[in-house]
Order: C-alpha cells, then structure tokens, then sequence
C-alpha cells in the first residue's frame, strides 16, 4: 500500500511537471506591445486634456488651449484621447485665425511692460494658423474615422480647402 502512494505521488509530481509543456502551445500572452501605455504619461495627458478643455470652452483662452493640445501630442502621441487633442488643436487655431493670432486679454499692464511683450513675442499669421487647423483636421478625419469629432472636422474642410494626405499631415512647427 504505501508503495502504490509512492508510485501514484511520483507520477503526480511528473505529470505536474510536464503540464506546463502541453498547457496552452504557441498562445501569446499578454496585450500587444504596441499598444500598452504608460499610465503616468496617460495620466499627465488627461490631465493637460483637462485643461485644455476649461481654457477652451469656459475660458476663451485658444492659445492656452493650443499650447497645452500641442503639449499632448510632442509628449505622448499614442493618447487614448489624441482625437480630441487633435480637435481643440484645430478649433483653437481657427478661432486664433478670426482674431488675427492675438488675443484679448483682461490684464491692464503698464505701457512699458506691454510694449517689450510686444516686441519679444512672434505670433503665427492668420493664415499659418488656418494651415495649422487643416493639418490638426487632416489628422483627426484620417486618423479616428470613428471619433465622435470626425463629421465636426470634416465640416471645416470646405473653408479650409480640403484635406490634407495623411503624409503631408505632419504636426505643426
């Protein structure tokens, strides 16, 4: 008897063993590589995202907005929400574009103080900023065909001049 134990625990052990040999083949495992995501980087995003939003919708601060968008996309390009950023980008743009590049500010600044702010900041034309939205639209209708910002940038097409090729779409300098 306790030598039929031994025998049956010995090939228990052997067949515990070899398990792991015949268990699943050639599976892979895990998620593709290509797509895993750093989560502080993801994290950091949303939250520029975030504000990006409250700069755009509440704030009528386009470029806030368009600096913190193009934060997202040299940073972090695989963004889940890279849509999005691509559609503020754009509209931000545009509404700069409207205005000339310049915004209106409610901060009275001394004379002096204004005139060396001038004179130190370079802004994008008009129409460098409209190019600038047509690129971040291209991007956004070749890039998310089933983004919820799709048939939104699409409509802007027509005053932009269509769409760019996917490999003229490159982000804005």
């Amino acid at each position: 008897m306790k030598n039929g134990f031994a025998v049956l625990i010995v090939l228990f052990a052997g067949l515990c063993a070899s398990a792991p040999v015949f268990g699943q083949g050639r599976a892979k495992t895990g998620p593709d590589p290509a797509t895993i995501r750093d989560a502080e980087l993801e994290k950091d995003s949303l939250h520029n995202l975030e504000v990006a939003r409250h700069y755009f919708k509440l704030k009528k601060a386009y470029l806030a907005a368009l600096n913190r968008c193009e934060e997202i996309d040299a940073g972090n390009p695989t963004f889940s929400k890279m849509d999005e950023v691509l559609y503020i980008a754009g509209e931000s743009s545009l509404k700069l574009a409207e205005t000339g590049g310049k915004q209106k500010t409610k901060v009275v600044m001394p004379n002096d103080m204004l005139a060396k702010e001038k004179q130190e900041v370079k802004r994008k034309t008009p129409d460098e900023l409209r190019e600038d939205a047509r690129v971040y639209f291209s991007r956004l209708v070749s890039g998310y065909p089933n983004s919820a910002f799709h048939q939104q940038a699409e409509t802007h097409f027509t005053a932009l001049g269509g769409a760019i090729q996917p490999e003229a779409a490159k982000p804005p300098q």
